[in-house]
C-alpha cells in the first residue's frame, strides 16, 4: 500500500524508516520531509500545518493510509478534514487532540475521569496566578496550557521565580498565545517514564515502555526542551507498572473523551512520574513522542504499516506487537542556543562516519544547502542505536557522535545515566 506521513522532524524519519521496511508498505510519501527522510520516503514540499494542501496532496496521491505526524495539524483540525474525504487516518480528530492542544481541558478530563495526576488550578489573571503560587509555595510546577512545542514547562524552586514565570507566561511574552492560560501544578517526586498506546476507539495497544529526558544539560539541569535524547525500554515500568498505567491511565480517559463524542483513533503518549504514591499522569501527547519514536520504531519487530491501518479502519482488536529484546538508545544533537535563539544554515559534516559506526541518524531540523546537509532547527538529528544493555548502546551512540563534524552543536553526555546506573547494580 501506499502511505502518506505528515511531518518533517526526527519522529516523522523514523516512521518513515520504519514504513520502507514494512511487508505491507509499498511506497512512503511524506510532507514536507527532509533531507534524511528523503533517503527513506518521496518527499513532497507541502508543510505540516497547510491543511489545505495536504488535503489537495491526498487527493492527487490516494494513499491507501495517512499517519499525521506532529501535534498542531491534528489540533488544527487535519484528522477531520481528511476522514470526511473518506481517507484511512491515523491521528486523532480535532476533539480529541485537545488532551494536548490545551493543558486545560487535560487537566479537566483527568479530573472527571478520576485519572491520578498533580493536585492544579489554572489561571488567566497574572494576580489570581501569583495569590495561588504564594499560597501554595515552592517548588511548584508552571505550565502554558497551549501548544509550546515541549518548551513550556517551567519548574520553580522557590516562589519569587513562579512568579515571574507565571507572569511572564500571561503577558505573552514567553509562548505567545500558548500562555494566555496557566496551569500550576503541585511539583510531583519520582523518576518520569513514557507510556505509548496506539488507540483505535475502545481497543488499546500498549507500545513498550520508553524514557526521555527533557532538560538541556547533563543530570537533567537547566531548561526544559522538546527532549534531549531518550531509550527504551525503561527499566524502573515494571510489567506491574505498565498494568496499573494502562488501567488507571489509558483506559479513564479514552472513555472519558469516548464520552464527550471524542473518538480516539492514533497514539496515545502518557508521560508518567513514578511517584510513592503510584503512576501519576503529568501530560498527554496525542501522536509518537519525539525522541521516543526513533529507539521504539528501533526495536519494533511488527509491520508498522499493518498495525496503525488496522488502528485506522477499527479493526485492532487481536492485533500484539513484537519487540527486538535489545535496548534502544537515541541521543539528540542540537544547535547551540536551543531552545533559546539559534543560527541556522550552519554545514553537518560526519553523517556518514556515524552511520558507518554502527548508529542510526534520524534528521530532524535539517536542510539542504549547495548539496550540504545544514541545521535549520533547534533538534538536528536523532543518533539511535540498539544493544544488548543501554549502556552499551550508549556507547555506540556516543562512539559514533564522535565522528560528527559540526561545532554549531552540542548533545548531552549522560542519556540513559539511570538505566546505566540500573544495569550496574545488577551485575555480579
Amino acid at each position: 500500500m501506499k502511505v502518506l506521513v505528515v511531518g518533517g522532524g526526527g519522529r516523522e524519519h523514523a516512521l518513515c524508516w520504519k514504513l520502507k521496511h514494512s511487508p505491507s508498505v509499498s511506497e512512503v510519501i511524506c510532507a514536507p520531509g527532509n533531507p534524511g527522510i528523503a533517503q527513506d520516503a518521496r518527499c513532497v514540499n507541502v508543510g505540516a500545518e497547510d491543511i489545505d494542501g495536504l488535503l489537495q496532496l491526498a487527493r492527487n496521491e490516494q494513499p491507501k493510509l495517512i499517519i499525521v505526524g506532529p501535534e498542531v495539524p491534528l489540533v488544527l483540525g487535519l484528522g477531520d478534514k481528511l476522514r470526511s474525504e473518506g481517507f484511512a487516518v491515523f491521528g486523532p480528530n480535532q476533539a480529541a487532540a485537545e488532551l494536548e492542544g490545551s493543558k486545560s481541558f487535560s487537566k479537566q478530563l483527568m479530573a472527571e475521569a478520576g485519572v491520578p495526576t498533580a493536585k492544579f488550578e489554572t489561571h488567566t489573571d497574572p494576580d489570581a496566578a501569583e495569590a495561588c503560587l504564594r499560597q501554595w509555595g515552592a517548588p511548584v510546577v508552571i505550565k502554558a496550557s497551549g501548544l509550546a512545542a515541549g518548551k513550556g514547562v517551567i519548574i520553580a524552586e522557590d516562589v519569587e521565580t513562579a512568579v515571574a514565570a507565571a507572569r511572564d507566561m500571561l503577558a505573552g511574552n514567553s509562548f505567545g498565545e500558548a500562555g494566555s492560560q496557566v496551569v500550576i501544578e503541585e511539583y510531583l517526586l519520582g523518576e518520569e517514564a513514557s507510556c505509548l498506546f496506539i488507540v483505535s476507539g475502545d481497543v488499546i495497544l500498549p507500545l513498550d515502555s520508553s524514557q526521555d529526558h527533557k532538560a538541556l544539560l547533563n543530570g537533567d539541569q537547566g531548561p526544559n526542551t522538546g527532549g534531549m535524547g531518550a531509550y527504551s525500554p525503561a527499566p524502573c515500568v515494571t510489567p506491574e507498572i505498565a498494568e496499573t498505567v494502562l488501567e488507571t491511565i489509558a483506559r479513564p480517559t479514552i472513555a472519558a473523551l469516548a464520552a464527550r463524542g471524542a473518538e480516539f483513533i492514533g497514539t496515545l503518549y502518557a508521560g508518567i512520574m513514578l511517584t510513592e504514591n503510584g503512576p501519576k499522569t503529568l501530560e498527554f501527547n496525542v501522536r509518537f513522542g519525539d525522541p521516543e519514536c526513533q529507539p521504539l520504531m528501533s526495536r519494533l519487530q511488527s509491520d508498522l504499516g499493518e498495525v496503525l491501518l488496522a488502528a485506522a479502519e477499527k479493526r485492532l482488536n487481536g492485533m500484539h506487537l513484537d519487540w527486538d529484546a535489545r535496548k534502544a538508545l537515541c541521543v539528540v544533537v542540537a544547535s547551540n542556543g536551543y531552545p533559546g535563539a539559534f543560527e541556522k544554515g550552519q554545514r553537518i559534516g560526519g553523517l556518514d562516519a556515524v552511520q558507518n559506526s554502527g548508529a542510526m541518524v534520524f534528521h530532524a531540523g535539517t536542510a539542504e544547502k549547495n548539496g550540504d546537509i545544514v541545521n535549520s532547527g533547534g533538534r538536528v538529528l536523532g543518533v539511535t542505536a540498539l544493544a544488548n544493555s543501554v549502556s552499551a548502546a550508549q556507547k555506540v551512540v556516543y562512539h559514533a557522535l564522535s565522528k560528527l563534524d559540526w561545532a554549531g552543536g552540542f548533545y548531552r553526555n549522560d542519556i540513559g545515566y539511570r538505566a546505566v546506573a540500573r544495569e550496574r547494580l545488577n551485575k555480579p
